[in-house]
This record gives C-alpha cells, structure tokens and sequence, in this order.
C-alpha cells in the first residue's frame, strides 16, 4: 500500500488529470462536457459571462450521485446572476433538482432517478475566477452498507464510519439523524478520527449539520487526522460521511450526548421608592418559561400590567394585595407575581412564583426579588429609599413653604421647620432625632444641636406631635459670632412603623445612655438653607446702592472739586494781597518809612 503522502501526490495528478479549469487538459474541453465514466471528479474553473452545461449518462441502469464538495462564486453574486442548476435527466430542459448559489449552507449533494444528469453553472459579468470541485458516481440504490447511517434517539450514543477501525468502504454516503429530548443541545466528540486530507475537503470528508436536513445549517466540514467537536443549537444533528473512490483510511469513532441548558436566569428588575413598587420582567424570560403576560397576576389578580416591549407592574405600596411587616430594625412591603396557566384541567408547566420585596431598612432601602421554581430560588437586589424633603414654612398652619433661597430673617424671629415623607403607606411616622446649625452648607466647621436624640437642645426649640408622614417644630432665628452671615439646617429623620408603639418615633426624648434599646425602621438626613438675616439683606441692598450712585457720580464730583479748590486758591491771594496793603499804610501814618540798608563795605 502506498503512504499517505505518496497516496496524496498520485490522488493530486489523477484529478488534474481529468478536470475542465478554461484550459483544455487531454482533450477535455474548458466549458461543458458530455461524461460516461462510472466515476469522475471535475476541478472546474470559469470567468465572468459563462454558461457551461455538462451531460452526464451512461447504458447501465443505474442512478447518479452529483457532490459538490466546494465552490466558490464571485462574492458579489446573487442566485438570480449565478449559479448551478442540476436537472433530473439528459437536457436542461428535465426537471430541476436543485441549485447551488452563494449563499447556499451546505455540501449539495444531488441524487437522480435515472441513469442520466446535467448540471449547468452560470456566471455574470463580473471578472472572477470561480472555482468548483465535483464528483459524481453510479451506483445502485438497493446496495446497502453496514453501519452506515441511521436514526439516534437516547440521550447520548456512539457510531462509527463502515468498517471501523477497518478502512471505510468508496463511494460511501451515509447519513445519521441524531435527535434528543426537547430544549436540550447535542454535543458531538470523535475518540477517533481519520479521513483523506485535502485543503478543502473535498474528496473524503464529514459533514455537520445543524437539524434533521442536509439541505442547510452546515456547521462545519472536517477530514485529515484532526478531532473535531461540534455542537448543534437545538436537539437535532444530522452527520453525513461522504467518499470517493480512492485512498481510504480507517474512518472514525463518535460518541453524542444530550446538553441539558442552564435554568434560564430571571431576567427581572425590582425598583422601590417611598411611595411605589415596580416590577419589569422580559417577554423573552416568559418566552423561555413558556409563558406570556396573560398568565401572569399579583396578589390582587385585578391589578393588571402594562405590555411593551416588556411586561410592567408599578402600584402603589398601599394596593395591589400587598403585604407590609414591621421588623423593629425595618419595615418590608411584600407582593407576589405568580405565572401559571389558568382555564385548563391539568398542565405540565411549572408554576412559578415570583417574590417581590422592598425592605426598608436604617439607612438605605434594599430591594430583594425572589424567584421560586420548583424550589428553586433565584433572587436579584438593589438599593433604593424613601423620599424626604425638609421645607420653611411661614406660620405654625404648614399651610404656605417659603420658596425664596437664601430665606431672609429677622434677628429672634420663630421659623417654623417641617420634614415630609413622601409616601402613599398611611402608618408610617416622621421623627426628628437630631437637628444641627452651621455657617457652612457642608457641615464641617462649628456647629450648633438645637435638638439632639429628640431633646431640646435650645431654648426656643418646641417639636411637634409626630402626624402622618410629617415631622415639625419651631425655634427663633440667631447668627453665628465672627460675622458669619448664613445658617444651615441638617436633621437626622426617622421613620417608625404607626402600628408599632414601642419603636423610637413614639419615645420621644432618649437620653444617649438609652438609645440603644429604642428601635426604628429607617434613617435619613434633610438639609435645608441658607437663613440669613434681613439686616444683612439691608446693609447688602444699601451697599450696592452706593456703589452704584458713586459710579454714576464720580464725574460730576471730580468736576465740582475743582471748580472749588480755583475759587479757594483765588480768594487766597486776595487775602494775602489786601492785608499787605494794609500793613503798608499804617507804617507810614506811624512815621515809619522805609530805610536802606546800610552797606557794609
């Protein structure tokens, strides 16, 4: 027997030998043939504007089979401008079997009823050289071959090629059918594998297709000595082994098994504020479960879902048949989302549940969704909180907040301080545990406690009975010394369940030794300010007037003192000159006269 390399060299010049690639080769012609041989592998090259047709047939009474291992169009093509047309007979004129395009997913493989076949390949315009290899053989119908094809059904299996570890049979063709139970996939693995080898597989090969057809959904060919794996998309595989008539090896050994995919995961979002609840599930999650949004329901089946493009339910803490329990450190707001099918006898679907929480905790809020499916618990989590806003309001009604920033005040003045919880549950309570003063809006210089752990802490600080979602007292406006001119409001709120009558919010105050043991349900800070006085408004305003006024002025002043200081300097001199004049006149009435100097010399 000759080697493998040695097999490969004498198989490349025997196919050369025989192909039509636009030169003639031994007296084939370079488009189109007529064939008889029992047997013929073609290497056929073509350039733009072809239309080649080959015949073939032959006296036995036997059917042909036509396989073209590759092919190559001009990219660019379309089925409509190029193609292989096969006819089930001697003329393009016998009914079409099929055809071979650029987009075609497959390893065509075309069998006629008789003993004749044409096939036709077709091109554009384009200049490209397309390349296409294809053999055919006869051979007999009722001819059968051990172990060659079948139908697979368990869960996972093993087959073989003909003959294996022995040489596999020419002219073989086998196809196995591998289908395992619904949702799951097919993994296929090869213990052993060995095929001809060529570059482009096209003499002996193993093809993989993804279904039960070998009409499209190739996943992959595969020959030589490699080991390949394949995996399909669904639970059907169809496997296809395909040789020709020279240079046979000892095939391969396969083992299949069924993947099972993971449970799907809940593709499910929760969102809690103070006053609602949210909940977002996927079309395509209850796709997967085999549900739609019409078997899904809350705990109050007549609260219904909004549907787009997914499926949304959003209601008010308070409705929708939710639940609400105070845990001393939290409070929890409970619905459930139960999927299930509804006007049947019996059902083979799993019902599934789905467990929605907000739970409001000290100082954050957790949002915790859980998935029940046949036991099995799948949750997701977020964080969210209550809204609570802190206002001034103009008198002790609460009636009218004061809108204007910076609040400008009279030195001593009550204002009144109110902390409001945004939220549609009518048992919860608002308590002011701690209320602090600074200059500065960040709180990182002096401050001052007007309330601390619910106590008074200033004089002129009165609180308010806890009522409904509001907190409330009043103290008498101040300025910090050193001349800062702002003051800032930070209060530490807490939110108790009403129904609770020990928690924090109904103790009122709790000296720092006690504190402890008092609980509460959530916790959260409320900033409000500036507060300036309006003295400080006043000396402001004032201060900007003459700064305006001078502008305007200054000109006109400059002008004046001028004019002012010439008047001056005139008057000056008139001065200096009448009371030189003056002195001069009395002299002489005095009999003092001018007298020269006597002259030293």
């Amino acid at each position: 027997m000759l080697r493998f390399k040695e097999l490969q060299s004498f198989r490349k010049d025997k196919v050369l030998k025989s192909c039509g690639d636009g030169h003639e080769r031994h007296g084939e012609p370079q488009c189109g043939a007529s064939l008889s041989d029992p047997n013929k592998a073609l290497k056929i090259n073509l350039n733009s504007n072809a239309n080649c047709l080959w015949h073939i047939q032959r006296s036995e009474n036997q059917t042909i089979r036509l396989i073209f291992s590759y092919f190559k169009f001009n990219p660019s093509s379309s089925c409509e401008t190029e193609s292989i047309k096969v006819y089930d007979g001697p003329s393009s004129n016998s009914p079409l079997l099929g055809q071979v395009c650029n987009n075609t997913d497959a390893v065509p493989v075309f069998q006629s009823s008789s003993n004749s076949l044409t096939f036709l390949i077709t091109t554009n315009s384009v200049a490209f050289t397309r390349n296409f290899f294809v053999s055919y053989y006869y051979f007999s119908p009722e001819t059968t071959i051990e172990n060659c094809g079948g139908s697979l059904t368990g869960p996972s299996g093993t087959f073989t090629s003909p003959n294996y570890p022995a040489a596999y049979p020419e002219f073989t063709y086998c196809v196995w059918h591998i289908q395992t139970t619904k949702n799951s996939k097919i993994s296929l693995e090869f213990q052993d594998f060995f095929l001809e080898l060529d570059q482009n597989c096209q003499f002996d090969f193993l093809a993989v297709y993804d279904g039960l057809t070998t009409d499209t959904g190739l996943i992959g060919k595969a020959c030589g000595v490699s080991r390949p794996t394949f995996e399909s998309s669904s639970n059907a595989m169809t496997v296809v082994l395909s040789t020709d008539y020279a240079n046979s090896y000892r095939g391969f050994s396969a083992r299949y098994t069924s993947v099972l995919p993971s449970p799907p995961e809940p593709d499910t979002s929760l969102t809690c504020s103070s006053d609602r609840m949210t909940i977002v599930l996927s079309k395509a999650y209850l796709d997967s479960l085999g549900y739609n949004e019409t078997h899904l329901q809350l705990n109050d089946p007549s609260c219904r879902p909004v549907t787009t493009d997914q499926v949304i339910f959003s209601f008010p803490l308070s409705s929708c048949g939710t639940t609400k329990k105070d845990e001393d450190l939290s409070i929890t707001y409970t619905n459930v989302v139960t999927i299930s099918e509804s006007g049947n006898v019996i059902t083979r679907k799993k019902i599934v549940q789905i467990i929605a929480k907000c739970i409001m905790e000290k100082n954050s809020t957790l949002e915790v969704i859980y998935v029940t499916e046949n036991n099995i618990i799948q949750n997701t989590a977020s964080v969210g909180r209550y809204n609570v806003s802190m206002s001034f309001y103009d008198s002790d009604s609460f009636s009218s907040p004061v809108l204007e920033s910076p609040y400008y005040v009279d030195l001593n003045q009550t204002l009144f301080a109110q902390v409001s919880l945004h939220s549609t549950d009518p048992n919860l309570l608002v308590f002011i545990d701690t209320c602090t003063a600074s200059p500065q809006s960040d709180f990182g210089s002096i401050t001052y406690d007007l309330i601390r752990s619910g106590c008074k802490k200033d004089d002129t600080v009165v609180t308010y009975q806890p009522l409904e979602h509001y907190g409330r007292f009043r103290f008498n406006a101040f300025r910090f010394l050193r001349r800062a001119p702002s003051v800032y409001l930070q209060c530490d709120v807490l939110i108790c369940d009403s129904n609770n009558e020990s928690s924090r919010c109904t103790k009122g105050c709790v000296s720092r030794q006690k504190r402890e043991t008092s609980s509460y349900t959530w916790k959260t800070k409320a900033v409000v300010g500036p507060i300036r006085l309006k003295r400080d408004r006043r000396a402001a305003d004032h201060l900007e007037s003459l700064t305006g006024t001078d502008a305007e002025e200054t000109p006109n002043l400059q002008r004046y003192s001028f004019s002012t200081l010439s008047v001056v300097v005139l008057i000056s001199n008139i001065i200096i000159v009448v009371a030189v004049v003056v002195k001069y006149h009395m002299n002489c009435l005095s009999g003092s006269g001018y007298q020269k100097i006597p002259s030293s010399y």
